[in-house]
């Protein structure tokens, strides 16, 4: 079997020792103690698993750790810089778009990388790029609030 023997998380390059089938959210959450990416539906289906492989929202629960081997990949513990949470993470808190906080990693990274592709989308682009991303607590105006809080202050400070 083929082993995957380093990664690159977050910006740093990690030492695993994983068969390359394995699922990255299994190497993640068992391997490397980076827990906030979560098991939900196990099939890829309700984005509590992604995070960002190339700055792509991936489900990590369907994605191989070998398929990832060569590739950047963003977890929710990677997104704030030198102490400071990342706009989305900001907006997030004050609109009070978590409940349960469950897809909360999923729904950020998936924000994220939407604003990073367009940095002021309007209320429709932010439905249709979230769609695979499920809140089972149902807190969708809140974080399509959010995300627009977040876009308007990634403009107004450049970040």
């Amino acid at each position: 079997m083929p082993e995957v023997t380093e990664l690159r998380i977050n910006g740093t390059k990690v030492g695993v020792n994983a068969d390359a089938e394995r699922p990255l959210l299994s190497v993640l959450r068992d391997d490397l103690d980076l827990t906030g990416a979560k098991y939900g539906c196990g099939e890829g289906q309700c984005g509590a698993c992604t995070v960002l492989v190339d700055g792509v929202p991936t489900r990590s629960c369907i994605t191989s750790v070998g398929a990832v081997a060569s590739k950047q990949v963003m977890t929710i513990e990677g997104l704030e810089q030198n102490g400071k949470l990342h706009p989305l993470q900001e907006a997030f808190l004050e609109a009070g778009a978590m409940q349960c906080g469950y897809c909360t990693s999923g729904m950020i990274l998936s924000g994220v990388a939407l604003l990073r592709q367009k940095p002021n989308p309007t209320v429709n682009e932010i439905i249709r790029f979230m769609e695979g991303n499920i809140c089972r607590c149902g807190t969708y105006p809140r974080i399509i609030a959010a995300l627009s809080k977040a876009a308007k202050a990634m403009e107004e400070t450049g970040r």
